[in-house]
């Protein structure tokens, strides 16, 4: 069982040699944990710590706040209404920006989700080929990794004479309904939609993979960095300990639905999702593929992909200039890991043999 870890600075040698009480005998640190969206396995790691123990075991009592379209993860926990919580950078680095104390802590995921999607009859394969076409793409800052991928590729998203700009919502209508060329679609979720689609008579499928091309954004585009766990940083000055720990059950959980992928979609159905359990299990599989492998383990930050995601956010605007000292933390993930690794040296938090799985596509993603 995993053992609550000594202030960072003395861990390296005090996670191997002190004697810790059982958690058992010790109060429960409280933590609120805020996620970016609503119950879905796109946050499973989580709902794994908390059902599995991984949270108790490490001394926290973890409360998983559900998110939403009204509510900004980066803003709960810059006012206290949560200690710690997950979302994309560009919402973090805005919100610090403009005075909130978020700290960035671990990288969940390592690549983009991020997609345009095209059906394959267009023969729009390439950032280039969408010159002249109607591109779909979300508000709120979403956006800004598609236009940046448009002029990386020549094309200037704010000329209408290169590209028509759709504001699209978060659902796949329009591209179902062939008005735009192009949608974006993140894989673990809008992707499925177009698969899960039923046609009027009842037809399914009526898209397949075959039917579709997919535009990569790690390939040839402009990512952005993605599902990421931040913290209030006057709680953490205060909290090095609890937040190592959390990082440490929740890297714990991640690993266990890497292994146990359908135990951890049951966790999530029972904790209130509203979607199918096909979507579920899609999902789920699909988070995986953008977490493993993780080459240097499991929430390590790469550094260049931080810097790159900052010139993208600043040459758009999201936020004026590159953020001061102190944004993030490296430190914390790689104790999370070292007393992964103290507590069993064989459990794997690289996932460098990882192989998804093929998940069945449900009429309606039930």
């Amino acid at each position: 069982m995993l053992r609550k870890v000594v202030p960072v600075l003395a861990m390296a040698a005090a996670a191997i040699t002190m004697a810790v009480a059982p958690v058992a005998a010790q109060e429960l640190t409280p933590i609120k944990f805020q996620l970016k969206w609503v119950t879905q396995a796109q946050f499973a790691g989580y709902y794994a710590a908390l059902e599995e123990g991984y949270y108790e075991d490490m001394g926290l009592a973890v409360e998983l706040l559900p998110g939403g379209p009204d509510i900004g993860p980066q803003q709960v926990v810059a006012s206290g209404g949560a200690e710690m919580g997950t979302d994309w950078i560009g919402s973090l680095l805005s919100s610090r920006e403009n005075g909130g104390d978020v700290v960035h802590i671990a990288q969940i995921y390592q690549r983009s989700g991020m997609r345009e999607v095209t059906f394959k009859e267009a023969g729009l394969t390439t950032w280039a080929d969408l010159k002249g076409k109607i591109v779909g793409v979300w508000g709120f800052g979403n956006e800004i990794p598609v236009k940046a991928s448009l002029v990386k590729n020549g094309i200037d998203p704010e000329n209408p004479d290169d590209v028509t700009i759709f504001n699209q919502p978060f659902d796949m209508n329009a591209f179902l309904n062939k008005e735009i060329d192009a949608a974006a679609a993140m894989t673990y979720n809008e992707m499925a939609q177009v698969l899960e689609f039923v046609g009027e008579d009842g037809q399914f499928p009526v898209y397949t993979l075959d039917d579709l091309n997919i535009i990569d954004l790690n390939v040839d585009g402009a990512p952005l960095l993605e599902d990421l766990i931040f913290a209030n940083g006057a709680w953490l000055a205060e909290n090095e300990e609890a937040a190592t720990n959390f990082l440490a059950a929740s890297f714990k959980g991640w690993a266990f639905c890497r292994d146990n992928a359908a135990a951890c979609v049951d966790y999530v159905l029972n904790s209130g999702s509203t979607l199918g359990a096909g979507h579920q299990a899609w999902m789920m599989n699909e988070v995986n593929k953008l977490i493993w492998p993780s080459e240097n383990g499991i929430g390590a930050l790469d550094t260049a992909a931080w810097d790159s995601s900052v010139e993208i956010l600043t040459t758009y605007g999201i936020i004026k200039e590159a953020p001061t000292e102190g944004a993030y933390r490296t430190d914390l993930a790689a104790a999370a890991l070292e007393l992964l690794a103290t507590d069993d040296a064989e459990a794997d938090y690289t996932g460098a043999d990882y192989t998804p799985v093929e998940v069945e596509i449900t009429p309606n993603g039930e």
